[in-house]
């Protein structure tokens, strides 16, 4: 493992793309570090709001008569876990992208290093957070927010023990990608509407979820800045962009992949 701060890392601030396109982005952020290109810190926006499955999610989960009327996009992560609604206000997610060569072999300890920024951005929020500590049963399975906790990737608040934030990472051979979503503001009954055939009551999502504005009045544009602002000072990473190649092979990739059905309904990967 290398001094992080020492490589070249670019910092993509907050942009808004639809579900696709922001795991079209991931994936192509860690063919350019591959490749010997920058790392990648980015922040980014779902628009329109998008409900993430998991790897092996199965597709029967997901309302899609309400997403289809709602406008709410459906794709499927790299990553495994369950649905996550990623609300175009309430959710603020983040990714990081690096060489595999340049962090840590093991899992726990690659968690524990990839989400000190976001602990980092939670204190300066004012919002008292931890990693889950404590065994708490699912809720409703295939909602991610609502499963089991789990100590190395699940964050709560350190208060009542709800969780804030989940984060995930996928390996490929030769780089890691982290993803992670942070609840700015809840929206339980949305976040519910999507998945099919449950049970769970809006008051039961709550006991489990808790939000940034619940804890710390942090308007969503100020919780953006300390996340994106944690993110680079953990890096030492300059602002950055995107070039016109990457755009290119991700609304490629977007189009083929992540948005196509074969990917998303039956997770038939057609790359």
């Amino acid at each position: 493992m290398t001094n992080l701060a020492d490589r070249e890392w670019r910092l993509i601030r907050e942009e808004a793309w639809d579900g696709p396109m922001n795991m079209a982005l991931d994936e192509i952020a860690a063919e350019t570090a591959a490749a010997g290109g920058p790392r990648t810190l980015r922040v980014y926006q779902w628009e329109p709001s998008t409900l993430s499955l998991g790897y092996n999610q199965d597709s029967g989960t997901v309302d899609w008569e309400y997403c289809d009327r709602e406008g709410v996009t459906v794709t499927r992560r790299q990553t495994g876990g369950g649905g996550i609604y990623h609300d175009s206000h309430g959710d603020i997610s983040y990714s990081i992208v690096a060489p595999a060569e340049d962090l840590p072999g093991k899992l726990m300890d690659c968690y524990e290093l990839l989400c000190t920024p976001v602990m980092n951005a939670f204190e300066e929020m004012g919002v008292s957070a931890a990693f889950a500590d404590e065994e708490r049963p699912a809720v409703y399975q295939p909602a991610c927010y609502l499963r089991a906790l789990h100590p190395a990737h699940d964050v709560v608040s350190a208060a009542d023990g709800r969780k804030l934030s989940g984060n995930a990472q996928y390996r490929r051979r030769d780089s890691v990608i982290q993803h992670g979503s942070l609840t700015y503001a809840g929206r339980p009954t949305r976040h519910l509407a999507a998945f099919a055939d449950h049970d769970v009551t809006v008051e039961a999502f709550n006991e489990r979820v808790g939000s940034i504005e619940g804890y710390a009045d942090r308007s969503r544009t100020e919780a953006v800045e300390s996340l994106t602002d944690a993110l680079g000072a953990w890096a030492d990473a300059d602002d950055g962009e995107w070039t016109n190649d990457e755009l290119a092979s991700a609304r490629e990739r977007a189009e083929q992949k992540y948005a196509a059905d074969s990917w998303t309904r039956d997770c038939d990967d057609p790359s």
